[in-house]
């Protein structure tokens, strides 16, 4: 309850949109597989900078 208002921080933010691109390419590689091998590298673009913000 206290952690209601509490705002993400940088690098909760990249780890959520990280999370969210590789579940989306997961998806979409049954599919489409390059436009799944073009939302893994962008995954990789924000992995990068999960590793500048430790």
């Amino acid at each position: 309850m206290f952690g209601l208002f509490k705002k993400k921080t940088e690098l909760e933010k990249l780890q959520s949109q990280y999370k969210e691109m590789l579940e989306k390419a997961h998806k979409l590689s049954h599919a489409n597989r390059t436009e799944a091998d073009k939302l893994m590298a962008k995954a990789e673009e924000i992995a990068k900078k999960i590793d500048e913000l430790k």
